[in-house]
């Protein structure tokens, strides 16, 4: 009896560990498989391309054209150009500005809101949020006619410089990076203020009772809370930095004279301007995923070393 017993239940385990796995997979195996498709075998293939002399055409077929494999070559002729260099100097900056400028500056405003430290917070609020759900199409016109030679902004600088001669800035990424700056900023804010109200007040009012400063209370309450917060942004504005596109496309199509060239308009009219490159645009993708995925493994490091627990 005992071990018929033992029998039995040894067959329940096994077919719940049986429905167990089967449950498993039927939740797993459609997101494995749209990984699949929609991620991992475009990244391979890829690879695949910029590794051959693919020219255009039909891979695969009773039509379809001969491709070798040719190794770097388009990796060295991307690398001797002198416009991939000038568009991944323009990225860096654009990740600079990102990290270094939107993620500080939303977290300083979401900090007065939190402390209550402004009036009008909801209209302070939405204002600078207000960027983030205009079409980035839209505020990229918008920008182009403000900053054109007969546009508002010439004008004003006119008012205070009548000699001043539109279009003939030395710097004109300059403007982009002042555009990115207002557009991106409310986004982070909006990611900030929602973690910070995530934290008890009272233990920063308790803080404050034991005579510790606002600066203080901020060192080492507020921003070890939220060091999760601040790698999670910093590696959106990463990634979102390297595939800049259609605001700069809109506003100066990597002009004047390529000066506003990033790595996406360059992999852009490489494949798809004049004689198409494919092998040399596939390079440049797979280049943009290393220093995006550098980037965001030195931010991981940094914040491992001298962040907190969120």
């Amino acid at each position: 009896m005992g071990s018929y017993a033992s029998m039995f239940s040894s067959t329940r385990m096994m077919t719940s560990h049986g429905e167990e796995r089967r449950a498993y997979w039927a939740f797993v195996l459609p997101a494995f498989l749209i990984y699949l498709f929609v991620m991992a075998f475009p990244t391979i293939f890829a690879i695949f391309l910029s590794l051959t002399n693919y020219k255009g055409g039909a891979l695969f077929g009773p039509k379809r054209r001969p491709v070798s494999i040719v190794g770097f070559q388009y990796y060295k002729q991307m690398f001797a150009d002198k416009y991939f260099w000038l568009a991944l100097k323009n990225n860096l900056w654009i990740v600079i500005i990102s990290v270094f400028g939107q993620i500080p500056l939303g977290f300083f405003m979401a900090y007065l809101i939190f402390r209550g430290m402004i009036r009008g917070k909801d209209f302070f609020q939405t204002v600078i949020y207000l960027p983030c759900v205009i079409s980035t199409v839209v505020i990229g016109r918008l920008w182009k006619a403000i900053t054109a030679p007969n546009g508002v902004l010439p004008d004003i600088i006119r008012l205070f410089n009548p000699t001043y001669v539109a279009g003939n800035s030395e710097h004109p990424m300059i403007a982009v990076l002042l555009v990115i700056l207002w557009m991106y900023t409310g986004t982070y804010l909006i990611i900030f203020l929602a973690n910070l109200q995530k934290i008890d007040t009272s233990v920063i009012e308790a803080a404050k009772i034991d005579g510790a400063s606002e600066l203080q209370a901020l060192r080492y309450i507020i921003l070890p809370a939220l060091s999760g917060v601040i790698v999670t942004s910093a590696i959106l504005a990463i990634s979102g930095s390297l595939k800049s596109f259609d605001l700069i496309f809109v506003m100066t199509s990597g002009g004047p004279a390529k000066q506003t060239y990033v790595l996406s308009i360059y992999m852009y009219d490489t494949a798809f301007k004049g004689a198409p490159n494919y092998p040399l645009a596939n390079a440049v993708s797979i280049v943009m995923c290393i220093i995006s995925f550098a980037l965001i493994g030195i931010t991981k490091a940094v914040e491992k070393k001298f962040g907190g627990r969120e």
